[in-house]
């Protein structure tokens, strides 16, 4: 299809849009009648720890894709945002990675120079504000393809220089991100096994650079018979693998490095058996087991799914197949939720980029933590499709905001939380319970951060027990800007009636609780989510 073919699709789907929004059913907005709901929080005993970078991002591989978008990573805003992320791990991969080639100009030269520019990297790769306001207005077109692109099922190979690797590990570098850099799998043999050639030379660079980083080797090799009509099984791909930890382990920079795989997606039977086969010949390799998890396809997807506790519940079903499968074959093994958004096939047009997607993203945190994945990845911070964090203009959506909050106030020891009323709307809220990030020097040593979901229309007044309700609490409530379907679709977000936006394109607002007097129950609007410090606890576990 050619470019006005590009702008006619994208055109009757923004109409259709428009005029009638994203389909949704009337049920959505029934309004029960909620009582006061009891909530039950264990003090005594953490249920899980999880990795103080549980809250993960990734930069779509198809930035690169053109490589002068790359240098938006160079852009002092977007470095802002994502530096309110750290701590935490930046992956660089996707569909996109698997169709790509290191293909640097000056490599030599480079060598010789591997430590010129290190100290003052972060100062040196900035974007002037003309260039990045051109790229903005770039990246929109850009991105239309690289939508039509995933559309068609077609990809197209893409080089890349080491100016792309300098950029990528700069923006990593100076925004406090440890980066996982994604390896092309698909580059294969006569013999149908990793060519590990091109990635070599890459490794060999980003060693002269000195560049500290990990690596992933491949993108849901469950489907690459449909993308490049290659298949490679379980055993081979635990091969590659241990090829790949051969080589890391001869380099003095990458021996004791992080290699994470196989990135597969969410169990079904022939990626189950993919899955079982790589853990048999490969767990040893990997630090950590990755696969991938979307509740929805984009494409054929509503708004009430997005409130749906029954859909919100299938992440717990896919999570204990894969926990099982790994614990099955290495037992003790971490598992990572490697990439993760609301919808797959980019996200869903109209409601992966606006409030309502936040039910789904602080839910998956909430759920994921509790059933012990280690380390959760958004897609996207930046990228194609419609479920990223920032928006085209580098401008922050509702799950970033929501995703400051997290890092700020919820620490990694999960406690045990329940929901106590019998009512059939207590499935419309969800509760969770962690210690308080003990890096946040605004509390003392055993607060705890409940945060809850409201997916009913009507308030829920929550009461805690004594040892808790006696506590004085900070209220952080997100609300959409506006009632009713059209607040829930909107890409603001209201913290505590203020809509939340950068202060300038270095300075985020302060991000300011409420107090809650103690003895009085949590309230928590209707459709709108909540975390709750609770000053007082002097939780033991925490």
């Amino acid at each position: 299809m050619g470019m006005n073919g590009v702008f006619v699709s994208f055109t009757a789907a923004w109409f259709l849009l428009v005029c009638h929004g994203p389909y949704v059913r009337p049920d959505v907005f029934e309004k029960f009648d909620l009582e006061a709901v009891h909530v039950d929080v264990d003090l005594d005993r953490a249920i899980q720890r999880v990795n103080e970078r549980f809250l993960s991002v990734a930069i779509d591989a198809s930035l690169v894709a053109e490589e002068k978008f790359m240098y938006l990573l160079a852009s002092p805003k977007l470095k802002t945002l994502s530096s309110a992320l750290s701590p935490g791990f930046l992956r660089f991969g996707g569909t996109k990675q698997d169709f790509m080639e290191f293909n640097p100009y000056s490599y030599h030269q480079h060598r010789r120079n591997s430590h010129r520019y290190l100290g003052d990297m972060c100062k040196r790769l900035e974007l002037p504000p003309a260039l990045e306001d051109s790229l903005r207005k770039e990246w929109t077109l850009q991105a239309l393809l690289l939508q039509q692109e995933e559309r068609k099922g077609k990809y197209r190979k893409v080089r890349f220089t080491e100016y792309a690797v300098d950029l990528l590990y700069s923006f990593a570098n100076c925004t406090g991100l440890d980066l996982i850099f994604g390896l092309n799998a698909l580059l294969r043999t006569s013999g149908n096994s990793w060519n590990s050639q091109n990635a070599q030379m890459l490794l060999h660079y980003c060693e002269s650079r000195q560049y500290n980083m990990s690596w992933e080797l491949g993108n849901e090799p469950n489907s690459y018979q449909k993308k490049a009509g290659v298949r490679v099984d379980g055993y081979q791909l635990g091969q590659d693998f241990v090829h790949l930890r051969r080589i890391l382990s001869e380099s003095k920079l990458y021996q004791s490095s992080g290699l994470y795989g196989p990135d597969v997606s969410q169990p079904r039977d022939h990626r189950r058996d993919l899955l079982e086969g790589f853990l048999e010949n490969a767990a040893e390799a990997i630090n950590a087991c990755t696969w991938h998890h979307y509740y929805v396809n984009g494409r054929d997807t509503s708004l009430e799914d997005f409130l749906d506790p029954d859909v919100l519940d299938t992440l717990a079903t896919k999570t204990y197949e894969v926990l099982e499968t790994v614990a099955a074959a290495s037992p003790g093994k971490r598992v990572w939720l490697g990439e993760t958004s609301s919808a797959y096939g980019g996200g869903a047009l109209g409601l992966s980029d606006t409030f309502a997607a936040g039910f789904m993203w602080l839910d998956k945190l909430g759920l994921g933590a509790k059933l012990g994945l280690d380390v959760v990845i958004r897609q996207v911070l930046i990228g194609s499709g419609t479920y990223h964090l920032v928006d085209d203009n580098l401008d922050p959506l509702p799950d970033y905001w929501l995703s400051v909050l997290y890092k700020r106030l919820v620490g990694p020891e999960v406690l045990r939380a329940s929901v106590l009323s019998a009512l059939k709307p207590r499935r419309r809220l969800r509760v969770y319970c962690h210690c308080t990030n003990k890096k946040s020097t605004s509390y003392k040593r055993g607060a705890v951060t409940l945060f809850a979901l409201n997916l009913g229309k009507s308030t829920a007044e929550i009461s805690l027990p004594a040892y808790l309700a006696n506590s004085t609490a900070e209220a952080f409530v997100l609300q959409a800007p506006e009632p009713g379907e059209q607040g829930l679709l909107s890409r603001s977000v209201k913290l505590n009636g203020v809509v939340l936006k950068m202060v300038d394109e270095r300075t985020l607002p302060e991000l300011r609780g409420v107090h809650h007097h103690a003895g009085v129950p949590l309230s928590l609007p209707g459709f709108s989510f909540a975390f709750y410090v609770m000053t007082e606890a002097q939780a033991s576990a925490c």
